[in-house]
């Protein structure tokens, strides 16, 4: 069995490293254009901010480790056209710009998301910079050590996280973004008020409800202009977004319009013998029962491992996503899983909510915290479809807990029982879930 993969990061190494363990006998060839696998892209803030000292850590393997196991490594290969009818791909080595050809009896699509680069005027100006891998994290923090005056365009997760790194380097930083708040597809107002209080406390300048119209300056940028004001800026970094690069094979399998492939329960695609993982790809929404594209290296990795598992014969199912995840600034923590309550209604989903503020652990403690969770279901069925959590206390892995409930199709009326252990170091008697679930009635 001839396998190739094209892209080697999560998805990428997660089913090479399981095709070589379950399968030895497999021919297997990555082509990856980068010169380095499996980065986590989640720790640029972190490396940005300093807190991640060695990046090699943020590596959690290597080309040698799978050449280890039997693995040809094609580093620096960009694969520039594939015919699906043949099994036939055309390779160019950015090395010495030499192209071949090659053929397989299994391809893997791993080829993940790339930022998107909006066409907007002057944006060709130096120090205005993306975020998504390592070369890319090592200009920044290049580019950053001079800069007095950051800009980052984009409130969703790596952007949020990039204004606290800069905050705390010391930058005068400004957060712009379309949307009128903050990680608008994550929380729901009352959580994003929260944090955006803290941002501007913290002198953190906020422009939402703007759009970029074009960048200034000579050679380097110098000033961002959007449809309400104008703000001086040494270094802008784009985080408006990203898109699935899949344009290797556009027309030839199934696809979301946005480019997503869309792949079945064992990580199929509509053409035999090409399996796809990743932020390539759409994948089951569990609350809503439809494909959707949700690029998380969590969702990545487990892809990945199924490819692995499932690329001889149908073996395990992929059980779908909640799109859980979590997110740590300055003091604050907090998590969400499924539908936000202004998701379901754009939806339209007709559902209910449940708002809760509980302290994290009894009163006669000498110190607790005050937790605020949210809690949307279905009305009619009272399924759980979506919860989001906020709280100076840790209590993130409540979502992980929540998630589970909804993969589960558990109800509201369920989550006031479910059996949790008390401890005074850690919670109530009731804990906070099931304090929520009892307030329905």
């Amino acid at each position: 069995m001839k396998v190739a993969v094209v892209g080697c990061t999560h998805a990428g190494t997660a089913a090479v490293s399981n095709i070589a363990n379950l399968h030895p006998e497999a021919e297997i060839t990555v082509y990856e254009r980068n010169d380095n696998v499996s980065f986590l892209s989640c720790g640029i803030a972190l490396y940005v901010g300093g807190v991640v000292k060695d990046p090699q850590g943020l590596f959690y393997s290597s080309p040698e480790k799978l050449e280890e196991m039997g693995v040809t490594m094609k580093m620096r290969h960009e694969v520039l056209d594939i015919d699906t009818d043949n099994r036939r791909i055309r390779v160019k080595n950015l090395e010495t710009e030499e192209e071949l050809d090659d053929t397989y009896d299994k391809l893997v699509m791993a080829t993940g998301s790339w930022p998107i680069v909006p066409p907007i005027e002057g944006i060709k100006l130096n120090n205005i910079l993306l975020s998504k891998n390592y070369n890319q994290a090592n200009t920044i923090i290049e580019r950053a050590k001079d800069a007095k005056r950051v800009t980052v365009i984009g409130a969703g997760y790596i952007g949020v996280e990039l204004v606290e790194a800069f905050q705390k380097y010391g930058k005068e930083v400004t957060l712009i973004d379309g949307e009128d708040r903050i990680l608008s597809k994550y929380l729901d107002p009352e959580f994003t008020e929260v944090i955006e209080e803290d941002f501007r406390n913290r002198g953190i300048r906020l422009a939402l409800n703007e759009t970029v119209t074009r960048f200034e300056g000579d050679t380097n940028v110098s000033k961002v202009v959007t449809s309400k004001g104008e703000y001086e800026s040494d270094l802008v970094i784009l985080c408006v977004g990203f898109r699935p690069n899949t344009q290797l094979v556009k027309g030839q399998v199934d696809m979301l319009p946005n480019g997503a492939i869309i792949v079945d329960e064992y990580m199929r695609t509509s053409k035999k013998d090409i399996y796809a993982a990743g932020d390539s790809c759409a994948i089951r929404y569990n609350p809503t029962g439809e494909h959707a594209y949700i690029p998380l290296a969590t969702n990545a990795v487990r892809m990945g491992t199924l490819v692995g598992r499932n690329i001889v014969k149908p073996t395990t199912k992929y059980m779908g996503t909640q799109g859980t995840s979590g997110l740590h600034l300055f003091d604050l923590s907090m998590a969400s899983t499924g539908l936000t309550e202004k998701a379901a209604f754009s939806a339209g989903m007709n559902v209910k909510t449940i708002t809760i503020e509980e302290n994290n652990r009894p009163e006669f403690m000498p110190d607790y915290e005050v937790i605020t969770l949210k809690v949307v279901y279905d009305d009619e069925s009272r399924r759980i479809l979506g919860a989001q959590v906020i709280s100076k206390a840790d209590v993130t892995q409540s979502i992980n807990t929540l998630s589970v409930c909804i993969q589960n199709n558990m109800t509201v009326d369920e989550l006031g029982f479910i059996d949790f252990f008390f401890q005074p170091h850690f919670n109530k008697p009731w804990n906070f879930l099931n304090q929520a679930g009892l307030q329905v009635i």
